[in-house]
């Protein structure tokens, strides 16, 4: 397993609560690599604004990967989603997640993320689960011709109304029916909706559909500020031979480096041990 940070790349104007690391680009990746990370998840909302060789020589500079490219800053940052009351709306939201698609592709990133950048069911009129679906299989087909996959994340009832937990993305997932649509957990939703740590990395594993895990503790502080326990978690996950990544989205607090930090050496312990 290896870890990463998730960053929010240099276009993003406001300051997303969930991104950590301050200062400039090149900065942020100076820092993640100096304190151990293996890859960065950058956080985009508009990728054709940005200088992508640049991006990917900063990265190679400081020897980092892309663990994912993810759309988490979407809605906070821009207010589009792929739900949306408004059609135009709904059609940019479209076109960005093919920007991020060949943004992923162009930096050798293996995922995308769609978490709230779905929107939600009851913003659309008529069938919202349908339309969805076919978002998603034509973004999915043409994710699998540029070698990248997609991982729509599981959320808690509070910020979604549809898939809360590992098993109703598996469920989405199979109807989708595309190789490159898989499930993106993450601990601090898995923390309200799940009944069990092991039971849903099982069985996204034995679907083969586990493409990303994010981590953050039960408050959504830094692992060790909290209540889970992320020994039990990295051992449950090894054993099901999990080769992904780790990626913090978590809340930068105390301040974006302190939580950065505070994350890495945990989970270096921890998976050290």
């Amino acid at each position: 397993m290896k870890l990463s940070l998730a960053i929010q790349t240099p276009e993003v104007e406001p300051v997303v609560p969930v991104a950590l690391i301050s200062g400039s680009f090149e900065e942020k990746l100076s820092k993640a690599a100096t304190w151990g990370a293996d890859g960065v998840e950058l956080m985009t909302v508009k990728p054709r604004a940005l200088d992508w060789e640049q991006i990917a020589s900063c990265l190679a500079q400081n020897r980092l990967q892309v663990a994912a490219v993810a759309s988490g800053a979407m809605l906070f940052a821009t207010g589009i989603t792929l739900l949306h009351r408004d059609s135009e709306v709904m059609a940019m939201a479209r076109s960005r997640l093919y920007d991020l698609i060949e943004f992923a592709s162009a930096l050798g990133s293996p995922v995308v993320t769609i978490g709230s950048f779905r929107g939600r069911l009851a913003s659309v009129p008529g069938d919202g689960k349908l339309i969805l679906h076919q978002i998603l299989q034509e973004a999915a087909e043409r994710a699998e011709q540029l070698g990248v996959r997609l991982a729509i994340e599981a959320i808690n009832r509070f910020e979604t109304d549809f898939i809360h937990n590992a098993r109703q993305g598996l469920s989405f997932i199979q109807e989708v029916n595309r190789p490159a649509l898989g499930l993106l957990l993450d601990t601090f939703h898995m923390n309200i909706e799940e009944s069990s740590w092991s039971l849903p990395f099982q069985i996204a594993m034995q679907a083969g559909k586990l493409f990303h895990v994010h981590f953050g503790d039960n408050n959504r502080l830094p692992p060790g500020k909290g209540m889970i326990n992320f020994a039990a978690i990295v051992e449950i996950l090894r054993s099901l031979d999990y080769q992904g990544y780790l990626s913090a989205e978590l809340l930068a607090i105390p301040d974006p480096d302190s939580a950065a930090r505070q994350t890495l050496e945990t989970m270096h312990s921890i998976l050290q041990a």
